[in-house]
């Protein structure tokens, strides 16, 4: 039997942010289903999609008075948490960056190589967040975290076999993607 979770009433909203600690804790409280269902649709992994839930009801909590309109508390929560998802996909990128970086021998990046090279990393953790839950996993697992074959089919209850196409599909549709949106501005091209 499939639970069928509401949001919170307009009412408890409008009196969350004015202050009612109650009604605020109602709140969050109503809401957190929601939001962990969002985290998992949209994360690499159920750990990032609990830390990716945590952090965005922490906001709701600390925020609500932001919150212009009381009925957009559903878009205004799928927001938070898909930012925070590509928050952490842009760590991992970042961090696989780190660790695959050769010390470079007093060579400083100009600032809009940095910018480049940001808007890259940008660009390459959207189109991953786009991708299907079960190819994602796999691209994350095995081509950001570095994660052995065997390891990354073990953890997802997947044969090799299994998990190699679900990494070939997930490879194919982030290429066609990133192709797609690879339109060089002002005529100039990519290197």
């Amino acid at each position: 039997m499939n639970q069928r979770f509401t949001w919170p009433d307009e009412r408890l909203i409008k009196a969350a942010q004015d202050g009612d600690v109650t009604s605020l804790t109602t709140v969050v409280m109503e809401s957190q289903p929601h939001v962990r269902r969002f985290a998992l649709s949209l994360c690499s992994s159920p750990q990032d999609a609990e830390d990716a839930a945590q952090e965005a009801l922490i906001i709701l909590y600390r925020k609500i008075g932001t919150l212009r309109a009381t009925g957009a508390l559903a878009s205004w929560m799928f927001r938070i948490v898909r930012n925070e998802c590509l928050r952490q996909v842009r760590l991992l990128v970042s961090r696989s960056d780190e660790a695959t970086a050769e010390p470079e021998p007093a060579a400083e990046p100009s600032a809009e190589d940095a910018v480049l090279h940001r808007l890259e990393a940008e660009r390459i953790a959207a189109a991953v967040s786009l991708l299907p839950r079960d190819q994602r996993q796999v691209l994350i697992m095995r081509d950001v975290q570095g994660l052995p074959g065997r390891t990354v089919a073990h953890s997802l209850g997947l044969s090799s076999a299994a998990m190699k196409s679900r990494l070939h599909r997930a490879r194919a549709a982030l290429r066609d993607a990133l192709a797609a949106t690879d339109q060089p501005a002002g005529g100039v091209s990519r290197p």
